[in-house]
């Protein structure tokens, strides 16, 4: 018997000579190459004989569904028409944005959509694009950065310490923050995220747990930053029972690191492999919940937006120990997400891709830009938004028109003009390529209600 597993190693076994056969010397390379091959071939015996033990198991359970229930592989067709949707501020929304959510509208497992007032053009669903379907998640319709999220602590500390401890400020950000794909907290803390199961049974999350370690408490490059701003209450009636007036907030954005981004590659070629689709639509491909593939992504998705909240929660807990307050409230929301809700009586998979879940009293935060006030916002629960709303200002520009049009120069004279000082930060974020974050917020009016304002005052971000 030669040392590496072949296909007909499994046809001896009884394997029937089908696509099971593949399926089972891919988990096997994949997963178990340096295993002995009688071994291997015991168990792979046991599979045969008794499927149902196996299924759901990591490795064997793919192979299981192989046996029992293909996966059908056929190219799918958009629809004539499109499922119903809505579209807030159709005017400042670019024409690109718009078709690609009614391509995504004319996917056979679409139920309906919705374009928020920040919206432009991403890959597959635009940014700001919301879309209900039936029994399917779309790994491109949550995006590469799963969970990527807001988070602000509220400090019973008068606005006024911001001016008078700007400097201490300044070094709690430049000295306490990490930034981009290869810094690192020296003094590593543990989480019991880290004690999910998902890690130890799902092959390639098991690969990703040390890396996760690695990076908990940090950063994103891009548009995420850790901001020190003034918090202004304006609602008396506030769910987390602050009098009206201004405070000092700790503003955060980020996502899940390099976790979410290997989980979105993985399961995102897996959807294409299993549900070809027509060239324009391609990124849209997506995983039957009904599958072992999709039952896996949406473990791991999940697991990718609890570690995105564990690196927000690291952050601040950092911070307010450096500060020797604690905060009044935090108010958080995922924005690149699936979640299972209900719309119009039935449930669907709706994925947010750049939009803030608006729920009836779900509490959220819409940020400007690192010269422009974000919204603390409470949710209206609109249907016809899918309980969703804007997930910011929105560019304006993409990175590539920023830098052929504004300069340091531009960027320094902003941030001069409304009191803020920048650490890090290129001119591909520079405030002039968003919307304006107030009429944004104009053309939402039914989706939230504004509970108070965070104005940036001291801004970090990556380079």
């Amino acid at each position: 018997m030669g040392k590496k597993l072949k296909g007909k190693d499994l046809i001896k076994l009884g394997f029937p000579q089908n696509n099971s056969i593949n399926i089972a010397l891919g988990q096997i390379h994949r997963y178990r190459k340096k295993e002995k091959k009688d071994r291997i071939l015991e168990e792979a015996k046991e599979v045969l004989l008794n499927p149902e033990k196996f299924q759901g198991n990591a490795i064997w359970g793919k192979v299981v569904e192989g046996l029992v229930k293909p996966v059908e592989v056929q190219m799918h067709k958009l629809r004539n028409t499109r499922a119903p949707f809505s579209i807030y501020g159709e005017n400042e929304i670019d024409e690109q944005a718009k078709f690609q959510l009614y391509d995504a509208l004319k996917l056979p497992i679409a139920k309906a959509g919705a374009l928020m007032p920040d919206a432009h053009s991403g890959y597959g669903l635009p940014i700001g694009g919301v879309l209900a379907t039936e029994n399917a998640v779309i790994p491109y319709g949550v995006g590469l950065d799963i969970g990527c999220r807001m988070s602000l602590s509220i400090y019973p500390m008068k606005a006024s310490y911001l001016q008078g401890k700007q400097h201490q400020l300044e070094n709690i950000l430049k000295e306490h923050t990490k930034f981009g794909m290869y810094e690192t907290h020296r003094q590593k803390h543990d989480h019991e995220i880290f004690e999910r199961e998902e890690f130890n049974e799902i092959p390639l999350l098991k690969k990703l747990k040390m890396k996760a370690y690695s990076q908990l408490g940090t950063s994103g490059s891009g548009n995420h930053f850790v901001e020190f701003g003034v918090v202004d209450i304006t609602d008396v009636n506030n769910e987390f029972n602050a009098p009206v007036g201004q405070y000092v907030g700790l503003l955060t954005h980020s996502g899940s690191r390099a976790l979410g981004a290997n989980i979105a590659k993985h399961y995102s070629y897996l959807a294409s492999k299993q549900c070809p689709l027509p060239k324009n639509v391609q990124h849209l491909a997506w995983l039957d919940l009904n599958t072992h593939d999709g039952q896996e992504y949406w473990l791991a998705m999940n697991l990718a937006g609890d570690y995105a909240k564990a690196c927000h929660d690291n952050i601040h807990k950092r911070i307010g120990k450096l500060l020797g307050s604690k905060s009044i409230a935090t108010i958080e929301n995922h924005h690149n997400f699936a979640w299972k809700e209900t719309i119009n009586d039935e449930e669907h998979i709706v994925h947010r891709k750049g939009a803030t879940p608006a729920g009836k009293g779900a509490l959220g935060i819409i940020p400007g830009s690192m010269v422009a006030p974000g919204f603390i916002v409470r949710g209206l629960g609109n249907e016809d938004s899918l309980f969703s709303a804007s997930h910011g200002a929105g560019r304006k520009h993409s990175r590539r028109k920023c830098k052929e049009k504004f300069t340091k120069s531009d960027i320094k004279h902003q941030l001069k003009m409304n009191g803020v000082t920048l650490i890090g930060g290129g001119v591909d974020e520079a405030p002039m390529a968003y919307k304006n974050i107030k009429k944004v917020m104009a053309n939402q009016q039914e989706l939230v209600e504004v509970l108070g304002t965070f104005t940036p005052k001291i801004v970090r971000m990556d380079r």
